[in-house]
C-alpha cells in the first residue's frame, strides 16, 4: 500500500491490517514515508484512534524497526523484568527499584529516558555520576546485566528507531496526547529489550502528564492490554504526583537521597511506599514471588539487608562510575555555590502544590530542559521539600532549600516555588498514594 493510501485509510476510520502497518512503520524507520506522511499518520490516529489490534500491530512493527534483545543464550537463571514511569518531579523510584529486584533474583536491563518540560529524566540522574556509560554498547550491557542483575542505560539509536522518528514528529504537530501512539511509543521500547515481565506507574496529579485520573487510568488499561496483547506479561500501579515524590528534586540531589536509602538512612515514606509496591507487583507478576505480599517482603529485605546496596555500587562500578560513590557521594556529586532555605512568609499548612510549577522552577535554574538538546546543571534543585500537610513558618520547616549556580537564577526559581505552593490554616485531607491497580 502506498504510503498516502495508508494515511487515508486511517484518516477515513478504515481498520488497518498488521501487515500495511508493519510496512508503514519500516517506511519510517528507513525513509521511505516522508516527514509529512508521518505526521498526517499521527494526526489521523489522533483523531480517528485505532482498535487493540491496531495497537498492538504498531507496537510490535516499532519494536521491529530495530534491535531486539535477546537474553536466552546468556542463560541468565531469572526472569527479565522491567519498570516503566510516565514521569513526575522528583520521580526517583529506579534508583532504587533496579538494584532492589537485582538482589531478589531478576535481571533488569532499564532502558530510562532524559527529563523533558518539567519532568526530571532517570537517565540524567546517573549522568550526575562521573565516568558512568550511559549509553553503553549491547555487549557491555549484556555482560553487567548477566554479571550484576541491573544496568540503568538510555536507549542506544538501534533501538525502536521508528520510534524515536515518528515521536520527534508528533512533538512538533501537536500528537503528543494521542493514547494509542503513547502506548505505542512506550511499549515498542520495552518489548526491544526482551522483558519476560513489566511493572507500569502511571501518574496522575499536577505534576503528572496525565493530571486527571480517569485520563492515567485510561493509559494504563492502554498500556497493559495492548502489553500482554504483544505477549508481555504487565501490571500498572496508577500513583499520586500531586507533590513531589521524596524530599528532593534535581539531579545529584536526587542521587544523594536515593543513595542515603540504599545505604539504610530513613526514606521519605511515599517515595518508599511507591517503590516497594512496584517491586511487589514486578516479583509476583515475574513469578519470583509466589504473590504480591511476599515480593513486598523480598523487595523490603534487599534494602534493610544491604543487597540492594551492594548490587548498586556494583551496577556503577561496571559502567565507569567511581567504586565509592556510595560511601562518599560528595566527592564525586557536584554541589552548587549558592544554598537559601526558602520559609513560608507565615505559620500553616501546606494545603496545595502545583507540582509542575515545581518542576519548572527546577527549569528555571538549568536543572531541566526545554528542547531535547539542552545541557543541564546537575547540581541545582530542591531538598528538603515540603509535602502536603507540612507545618511550615518563618523559622521552623522551609518550603524547601533552593540549590543554584547564579543570584539571578535562584531569585527566579524562588519566585516560582512560592507560587507553586498554597500555605493554609488547616492541613488538608490526603487523597490516597496508589489510587487503583490495573492488570
Amino acid at each position: 500500500m502506498l504510503p498516502q493510501e495508508f494515511v487515508r485509510a486511517k484518516r477515513d476510520g478504515q481498520p488497518l491490517d498488521a501487515a500495511a502497518i508493519g510496512e508503514f512503520v519500516r517506511g519510517i524507520a528507513d525513509g521511505r514515508v516522508s516527514e509529512a506522511q508521518a505526521a498526517a499518520f499521527a494526526m489521523a490516529v489522533f483523531f480517528r484512534g485505532m482498535e487493540l489490534e491496531e495497537r498492538v500491530a504498531l507496537t510490535r512493527a516499532m519494536r521491529d524497526s530495530g534491535t531486539v534483545m535477546e537474553w536466552r543464550p546468556l542463560g541468565l537463571p531469572g526472569p527479565v523484568i522491567d519498570k516503566h514511569s510516565t514521569g513526575g518531579v522528583g520521580d526517583k523510584v529506579s534508583l532504587i527499584l533496579a538494584p532492589m529486584l537485582a538482589a531478589c533474583g531478576g535481571y533488569v536491563p532499564m532502558v530510562s529516558g532524559r527529563g523533558l518540560g518539567h519532568t526530571g529524566g532517570t537517565l540524567d540522574k546517573f549522568e550526575s555520576i562521573p565516568g558512568y556509560k550511559a549509553k553503553p554498547d549491547n555487549d557491555l550491557l549484556r555482560r553487567v546485566v548477566k554479571e550484576v542483575g541491573c544496568a540503568v542505560i538510555g536507549a542506544t539509536d538501534d533501538i525502536a528507531p521508528a520510534d524515536r522518528r515518528l515521536y520527534a514528529i508528533r512533538d512538533v504537530t501537536a500528537t503528543v496526547e494521542s493514547l494509542d501512539l503513547i502506548t505505542a511509543s512506550i511499549l515498542s521500547k520495552k518489548l526491544a529489550a526482551g522483558l519476560d515481565a513489566l511493572v507500569m506507574d502511571v501518574k496522575f496529579g499536577s505534576g503528572a502528564f496525565m493530571q486527571r485520573l480517569p485520563d492515567a487510568e485510561a493509559l494504563a488499561e492502554s498500556i497493559v492490554t495492548v502489553s500482554k496483547g504483544a505477549g508481555l506479561p504487565a501490571v500498572a500501579l496508577l500513583t499520586d504526583m500531586n507533590e513531589v515524590l521524596g524530599a528532593s528534586a534535581g539531579n545529584a540531589l536526587e542521587m544523594r537521597e536515593c543513595l542515603a536509602i540504599l545505604r539504610g538512612e530513613a526514606a521519605d515514606p511515599r517515595l518508599y511506599e511507591v517503590t516497594v509496591a512496584l517491586a511487589a507487583e514486578l516479583l509476583a507478576v515475574s513469578g519470583l514471588a509466589p504473590d504480591v505480599e511476599a515480593g513486598r517482603a523480598m523487595a523490603e529485605r534487599a534494602v534493610a539487608g544491604g543487597a540492594a546496596a551492594e548490587r548498586f555500587a556494583r551496577m556503577v562500578a561496571a559502567l565507569g562510575g567511581p567504586a565509592d560513590l556510595l560511601e562518599r557521594p560528595d566527592r564525586y556529586l557536584d554541589r552548587a555555590p549558592i544554598v537559601r532555605p526558602l520559609f513560608a512568609a507565615g505559620t500553616g499548612f501546606v494545603s496545595a502544590i502545583d507540582t509542575r510549577g515545581v518542576g519548572m522552577a527546577v527549569v528555571a535554574l538549568g536543572g531541566g530542559r526545554t528542547r531535547t538538546t539542552d545541557a543541564i546543571d546537575f547540581a541545582v534543585g530542591f531538598d528538603a521539600v515540603a509535602g502536603l500537610g507540612q507545618a511550615v513558618g518563618p523559622g521552623g520547616h522551609p518550603l524547601a532549600i533552593l540549590h543554584a549556580r547564579t543570584e539571578a537564577q535562584a531569585d527566579e526559581a524562588e519566585r516560582r516555588l512560592r507560587a507553586a505552593v498554597t500555605v493554609a490554616d488547616s492541613a488538608p485531607a490526603r487523597g490516597p498514594l496508589i489510587a487503583k491497580r490495573l492488570g
